[in-house]
């Protein structure tokens, strides 16, 4: 292969959760994932963005992006699943997923990403995508807005859910009250992305329907948040074709409350901890004694 700038940037040493934008063709895109291929290895993962012409470089996630995953993708399900007034078949047919490519052409080509969580419902032998999920540690925020709109206008998935978690320089001091060893968390944001209409294009970059902050310096400040986000209802989770001819016991059952203070503190300083503890690790073992 000549010299290519991308395979230089995944065989160099990227921090977790490190996500890059590297001007590239699909030509060198796909050598280059040819050449992890053959070597074998798990990450970095690498995506294409045809609107952009760039590359999209992921590296391993850190326990609190996957935690935050898991913990969003996790909870939604479980509401839907405790709900009595749907069938227990229907609600066996709703899956979760994470990490899993999708491929789709737009007016300038094939562009390849993943998402991070998601929510399908099985019918009959296909998957219907209803949710997406993406969670950005230290990531820009325009990268995350376009990733979660392509999933809403290219996949044509019901919504989009995503969490921005910013970090200060680690030079700063950790803040109350997530504990030792990691950055200070400033602003956590939680935001609900639908499509504008059926017939909004793949490459269209949505505003956010709905967008809360959750966390500012440190401190948990979310208690205004609704617990469905406003707009989240059954039918982001099944289609509502197979709902009809269901009853559903009463109006409240059509939302789904998945976000509580109480279920996001313990998963997110849980997770804070263990990235924390990983850090140091990573720290004193590149530190000469």
């Amino acid at each position: 292969m000549a010299h290519s700038n991308l395979l230089e940037v995944v065989r160099g040493r990227l921090s977790r959760d490190t996500r890059l934008e590297v001007s590239a063709s699909r030509e060198e895109y796909e050598q280059v994932g040819e050449v992890l291929e053959r070597e074998e290895a798990s990450y970095p993962q690498l995506w294409y963005d045809s609107a952009k012409g760039v590359a999209i470089v992921v590296v391993p996630r850190t326990p609190l992006h996957s935690g935050m995953v898991g913990a969003l993708v996790s909870s939604i399900s479980d509401e839907v699943k405790m709900n009595s007034g749907i069938s227990p078949a229907i609600r066996r047919n709703l899956r979760s997923d994470s990490d899993s490519t999708r491929h789709s052409n737009t007016s300038r080509g094939l562009t390849t990403r993943a998402w991070d969580g998601a929510l399908l419902y099985r019918e009959g032998d296909r998957l219907i995508l209803m949710i997406a999920v993406e969670v950005g540690v230290s990531q820009s925020y325009d990268s995350l807005r376009a990733a979660i709109s392509w999933f809403v206008c290219a996949l044509r998935c019901r919504l989009g859910v995503s969490m921005s978690i910013s970090e200060s320089s680690r030079r700063t001091k950790p803040n109350h009250p997530y504990g030792p060893l990691q950055r200070d968390v400033r602003p956590v944001i939680l935001e609900a992305y639908r499509g504008q209409d059926e017939n909004c294009g793949p490459e269209t970059i949505l505003e956010p329907s709905q967008s809360f902050t959750i966390v500012e310096k440190g401190e948990y400040i979310g208690d205004n948040i609704s617990p469905n986000l406003r707009e989240l209802v059954l039918e982001d989770c099944i289609p509502s074709r197979l709902l009809q001819g269901h009853e559903i016991r009463a109006t409240f059952f059509f939302f789904l409350d998945f976000f509580h203070h109480e279920w996001f503190e313990n998963e997110f300083r849980a997770s804070m901890v263990l990235t924390a503890i990983g850090r140091l690790g990573s720290y004193l073992e590149h530190t000469p004694i």
